[in-house]
């Protein structure tokens, strides 16, 4: 992947597709196409974006379309498409409903971007990366699900509004699912370096702990109609974008484990490099036996919808 003539494909150009899209072009990353099955509204956002352009300061092409054959050559893409979430519902609720989906853009990716590096944001995020890949039959490393970045900003967020500093000096890491049974690592969450255990109670960490589990839901609820889509779009970008300049972030994300954490065959967010190639290396964390047990309480679950509902 070259510094080149670089581009991304967005599948699916709803707010969180259309906000990823945004954040690209901001980060001035090369080409960019906006794929919906409603061409229009691919088409209408790329133009409205595309007119931006001198604003942003962004020579790079923006595109919509509704043809599979206009993502060839794309180094990234990445897959918003499906139902987003209504209130009372959990990610899981959308499990048939976005397999489906999810089935035929995996086909559209094979077919016309075999060599691409997929970034999925589609929920329930954990199933449905896993669900990509099987589809697909790429290589682990170059399918990996947008879901520890923004459960750890929505912690980042929680501890930086308690303790009245800056978002930016606050680092969170989350694991697990992106979903109930997520597991927020207070251990491993600092304030300028400094544990969190060493500057809130246990009651107050374990509150924002809970309150990051059903972050989304909390904006689901809140909004009636639709799910959240700034932050889930910048996380997507943000990854994305390590990819593109071969950046080497350090995230948590739903990655492929074949024996990591002592867990198979099953996507679940851990910490990984992302790079070119994609998952670049995944990072054994030291777990207690509290934290491990509940990273492998979570992938049990996702292994258990797995065999319920997904056809392998």
């Amino acid at each position: 992947m070259g510094r080149g003539a670089r581009k991304v494909a967005v599948i699916g150009a709803g707010n969180v597709g259309a906000t990823c899209a945004f954040m690209l072009a901001e980060r001035k990353v090369g080409e960019i196409v906006l794929l919906d099955i409603y061409e229009g509204f691919a088409k209408g956002k790329a133009l409205d974006m595309s007119q931006g352009g001198q604003i942003l300061n962004y020579d790079g092409k923006i595109t919509g379309t509704m043809d599979y054959a206009d993502i060839a050559g794309a180094d990234v893409v990445v897959v918003t498409s499906g139902f987003p979430r209504q209130p009372g519902m959990s990610r899981e609720d959308l499990i048939g409903k976005n397999a489906d989906i999810i089935s035929q853009v995996g086909a559209g990716i094979r077919d016309h971007a075999p060599n691409a590096i997929i970034v999925m944001v589609t929920n329930p995020l954990d199933l449905m990366t896993y669900h990509m890949r099987a589809v697909t039959g790429f290589p682990a490393e170059r399918v990996v699900g947008q879901a520890g970045i923004l459960d750890s900003a929505r912690m980042t967020h929680f501890i930086a509004q308690e303790v009245g500093c800056s978002n930016e000096d606050v680092q969170a890491m989350v694991l697990g699912g992106h979903g109930d049974t997520m597991v927020p690592l207070p251990r491993y969450t600092t304030v300028g370096g400094i544990p969190i255990t060493q500057i809130m109670d246990a009651d107050t960490i374990d509150a924002i702990c809970e309150r990051t589990a059903s972050g989304g839901g909390e904006i689901v609820k809140l909004l009636e109609r639709g799910s959240a889509f700034y932050a889930p779009g910048a996380a997507a970008a943000i990854m994305a974008e390590s990819i593109l300049n071969d950046r080497k972030r350090m995230l948590p994300c739903s990655a492929y484990l074949s024996g990591q954490y002592g867990l198979e065959d099953v996507y679940i967010g851990v910490p990984v490099i992302l790079g070119r190639n994609g998952v670049e290396s995944i990072v054994e964390l030291e777990l207690e036996d509290s934290e491990l047990s509940s990273l492998q309480k979570s992938a049990a679950f996702y292994k258990t919808q797995l065999s319920d509902i997904l056809d392998y």
